[in-house]
């Protein structure tokens, strides 16, 4: 007889290609969400940094404020419904979020609050002639920065495998969120900085706690537009890890290791510090000899030390990236190429943010080189231009070389060293038995299984025991430790109000009162970010090597 075919009954269709689709339509639903809200607010802001369209800055704070609230209801549902869902997290993103990347985002955050508190302050001095939501908008924000800076610490690692749509659609709003809030905060910063008496003439600031709260606020949105950005990568990352499933063999883990000052040569970190505290007080200098002094020749001083000081900062981190990409030449370590949202993001960001610094480059060679006549300034502005656009490129370089790099072989083979030894550092390290078994006695158990039977002391010297490292890792971490620092100096600058821009009247005068502001206003927050991110991105390329 012949067997007759079972009929299995119809299973749905969950072959790989088909959940990859599923995960594209998702995916695709939240961008789309992003795009509309980012085009609204967008739009909200833009339109009321201008006195002449009737959008008002209380519209803008009023949208900002509904998407706050709605970000920190996601969050809460997140954090006690998604987060504690039977496999929600089966695995985590070892390389989001790391702790320098989090340390920064609380500082930040600090910071922000403290602006939060100036605003409420300043608001507050008149509020019986502004629209409420003006004092509302601060608290809300307030709110909002500890909830997601707490949101982000515990959860920037996970991969989320329940509620998918919902929490895509939920960093997305907060991705959103979050870039709305720079821009709203980039715009209001340009407009001050454009006219310094903003205040309408029916709320004028006239009392002294006023003036303290009103200045206050305005030199601490540096720290608010880091925050906000720093948050949305985070974010993103997140968005990206949502329905990831992560291959533990090759995620290597990078630990942070405090060990910034053992066996270096301190060169960089020196002259790092030289050029930090040199530019510190350039930036002081500056402040005082433009904003307090009508004199045009003490204007043209200030402008002399500023170019100076960058032209001798850029010229060497120049040089520090050309030398380092040389070294990596000789480096024998292999090339990263797992998948990486994190990195990815990070060369993403570095490439993006520096076309903001090379447009106005490129807008000021221009102007400089149409115009005439060409006196000392104009030369050394061109020659800052130009050292400018070769720094990034140098540095972008050098950076994403380092990203790609596999950590160090000797770290593999020390850290695959101490694993073995682990099970020994679990106990007390006085009551490993030292006794050598009886002739009669059975076998070891070290011995019984071939191995080599580990004496205490042996333990000791191999955990604390330093590693040897080689000249082409010495020469990195110095060069990546003297760019950090740089990076920083330079990032400052241009946050706390350094604007030769606006001070020297080349560009202005070629391009006019209209075109130019615009072009610097735009472009020069993203040159602002490319500093922050870089900070963070030498600090993983020190640590990897």
């Amino acid at each position: 007889m012949t067997e007759e075919p079972v009929h299995q009954p119809h299973q749905p269709p969950s072959t790989p290609a088909s959940k990859e689709v599923w995960k594209k339509g998702g995916r695709m639903f939240s961008i789309l969400l992003a795009v509309h809200l980012a085009l609204l607010a967008c739009t909200l802001v833009s339109s009321g940094a201008f006195e002449k369209i009737a959008v008002h800055d209380y519209d803008v704070f009023f949208l900002l404020t509904v998407m706050m609230l709605i970000v920190i209801i996601w969050i809460i549902f997140y954090l006690v419904g998604t987060s504690r869902c039977p496999d929600a997290i089966l695995c985590k993103d070892s390389h989001a979020g790391p702790i320098w990347l989090r340390g920064g985002l609380i500082l930040f955050a600090i910071f922000s609050l403290v602006m939060d508190v100036f605003k409420i302050g300043y608001y507050s001095s008149f509020y019986s002639c502004l629209s409420a939501i003006k004092i509302i908008y601060p608290i809300v924000q307030a709110i909002f920065v500890v909830v997601q800076t707490y949101f982000l610490w515990i959860s920037a690692k996970d991969c989320v495998h329940v509620h998918l749509n919902v929490t895509r659609c939920g960093l997305m709003l907060t991705l959103t969120t979050n870039l709305a809030v720079w821009m709203s905060a980039v715009t209001d910063e340009s407009v001050h900085k454009a006219h310094s008496n903003s205040s309408p003439e029916e709320c004028n600031c006239n009392s002294q706690i006023c003036q303290i709260f009103k200045n206050g606020y305005f030199w601490l949105y540096p720290f608010n537009i880091e925050y906000s950005l720093f948050a949305s990568a985070m974010v993103y990352v997140m968005w990206k890890n949502v329905g990831r499933f992560i291959d533990h063999h090759s995620h290597h883990i990078h630990r942070l290791k405090f060990r910034l000052f053992r066996r270096t040569f301190f060169v960089g970190i020196v002259l790092g510090l030289i050029i930090l505290v040199s530019g510190l007080g350039v930036l002081i200098l500056y402040e005082v000899q433009v904003n307090s002094s009508t004199e045009s020749s003490k204007k043209s001083q200030a402008l002399t030390m500023y170019y100076i000081f960058n032209i001798v900062c850029l010229g060497l981190m120049s040089l520090v990236c050309i030398g380092g990409s040389v070294i990596y030449r000789f480096d024998k370590r292999d090339m990263d190429r797992h998948k990486n949202p994190t990195r990815t993001l990070d060369v993403a960001l570095l490439m993006g943010a520096a076309l903001g610094q090379y447009a106005i480059s490129y807008y000021s060679i221009v102007a400089i080189v149409a115009s005439t006549p060409r006196d000392a300034i104009s030369a050394l502005n061109l020659t800052y231009a130009l050292l400018m656009i070769a720094q990034h490129t140098f540095q972008n370089i050098f950076i994403i070389e380092g990203l790609h790099r596999q950590p160090p072989k000797e770290d593999h083979k020390h850290d695959s060293h101490q694993k073995d030894l682990y099970g020994l550092t679990f106990v007390n390290i006085n009551a490993v038995s030292l006794r050598v078994p009886d002739s009669g006695s059975a076998l070891a158990p070290s011995a019984a299984s071939g191995t080599e039977a580990i004496h205490p002391s042996d333990l000791v010297r191999s955990l604390t025991a330093p590693k040897k490292m080689n000249w082409r890792r010495k020469f990195l971490r110095e060069i990546s430790m003297f760019l950090l620092l740089s990076n920083i100096i330079l990032w400052i600058m241009p946050a706390f109000g350094a604007r030769p821009q606006f001070d020297n009247d080349t560009e202005l005068n070629f391009y006019g009162d209209s075109m130019w502001p615009a072009i610097v206003d735009i472009c020069l927050p993203f040159g602002i970010f490319y500093r922050m991110h870089a900070v963070a991105s030498l600090l993983e390329v020190y640590i990897m090597s």
